[in-house]
């Protein structure tokens, strides 16, 4: 279980930086960490864009989710 959740870890870990790399420069600093704008504001993200965001946000739960069970067990 341990190899499992390290294997996830890693994964997810690459993902997040790979989607981190494409994703275009803001300039909105650490308000947008959580969607600010992109959630309550009017403009949306169309097409790749909001695929990526979509998969980021993904790949943050699981990686999240996974360091919680990782610790726990160890």
């Amino acid at each position: 279980m341990e190899t499992f959740l390290l294997v996830v870890i890693f994964i997810t870990a690459v993902g997040l930086i790979a989607g981190i790399l494409l994703s275009p420069g803001r300039s909105a600093g650490l308000g947008e960490v959580g969607g600010g704008e992109a959630l309550f504001g009017k403009k949306k993200a169309k097409g790749f864009q909001e695929r990526l965001d979509f998969l980021v946000k993904i790949a943050i739960g699981v990686f999240f989710i996974a360091m919680l069970l990782y610790n726990w067990l160890v």
